[in-house]
């Protein structure tokens, strides 16, 4: 790795399941693409992003059960954002569906690996996983959304 930017990215790509990955890839591209008046439905996210609609449509559930998109049923139905939903942080999606835990644990996987027993690798770690969190707990995805719509971010990276 040449940069500690490619240092953060591969640590925040290991830290994180396909779980807490496809529910932020699956809100951003709401927060871009939907509004009240522009559902979506989760299979049209799910091809839209490419990956499977069948667990995106239960993260996508567990996010409205705990107010971080909203949804509505009906013939013009589907899920979106409203502006109390674009205040929500990463850390707040993570956290809806599979919790903290996941973000503090040994990247070695050792049970009690902190600042007192560190593992093998603990002090190169230990200051990404600080940014990140930082990170993800201040930005909201109002942010990011209109960040990705000036092309500083991308959600595809199709051929």
């Amino acid at each position: 790795m040449k940069s500690i930017k490619d240092k953060k990215n591969f640590y925040i790509c290991c830290m994180l399941t396909n779980q807490s990955k496809y529910a932020i890839r699956a809100i951003l591209y709401l927060a871009v693409y939907t509004d009240i008046d522009k559902k979506m439905g989760s299979k049209e996210v799910a091809e839209k992003i490419k990956i499977p609609a069948p667990f995106l449509a239960k993260i996508l559930q567990k996010l409205v059960k705990n107010k971080i998109i909203s949804s509505a049923k009906g013939p013009n139905g589907g899920f979106y954002l409203t502006e109390n939903n674009l205040q929500t942080t990463m850390l707040n999606i993570v956290a809806a569906v599979e919790g903290l835990d996941i973000l503090s644990e040994c990247f070695l996987g050792l049970p009690r690996c902190g600042d007192e027993n560190p593992c093998a690798i603990h002090h190169l770690i230990a200051p990404f996983k600080d940014t990140i969190l930082k990170e993800m707990g201040e930005k909201t995805i109002k942010q990011y959304a209109e960040e990705t719509k000036k092309g500083k971010y991308f959600l595809f990276l199709d051929d």
